[in-house]
């Protein structure tokens, strides 16, 4: 019977560390169209930013359209997070670079995460969905 506990112990003690190693920026990600409030998006995109802030992440919002896909990455520069590296990729005209401040980062977030699906309808029909993600900046 010992055996049996000590096998029950070590599995949860397994999916523990399991869930403890999930980093905490790892769910912060959201598709358009969506049925979030505008008060949740304001919460969405503050965690969103006190994550690229605190670890080593940045933030990536793709979108699709007649033109083509677009990408943005929004990546901290300092360590107290008003600044940050904005990279802007279109199909057509490659990669732009510029700094931008955190209010900056949070009001266009805070606009396109806002953005109605009949908005998103009425643009593109058939579109893939825009997606917005916090991930590992080495991934970019």
């Amino acid at each position: 019977m010992s055996s049996e506990h000590e096998r029950q112990q070590s599995r949860l003690r397994g999916e523990q560390i399991g869930q403890s190693s999930k980093e905490p920026w790892a769910d912060l990600e959201l598709t358009l169209p969506h049925n979030r409030s505008p008060t949740s998006i304001v919460s969405f995109v503050e965690c969103a930013l006190i994550e690229l802030t605190h670890e080593e992440v940045g933030a990536e919002f793709v979108s699709t359209s007649v033109a083509g896909v677009k990408r943005t990455h929004f990546i901290a520069v300092d360590d107290v997070g008003e600044k940050f590296q904005k990279r802007y990729f279109d199909e057509r005209l490659g990669w732009h670079e510029t700094t931008v401040s955190r209010e900056a980062v949070r009001d266009e977030l805070v606009n396109r995460l806002s953005q109605s699906s009949s908005d998103r309808t009425n643009e593109m029909p058939n579109a893939d969905s825009d997606t917005f993600r916090v991930k590992p900046v080495h991934q970019f």
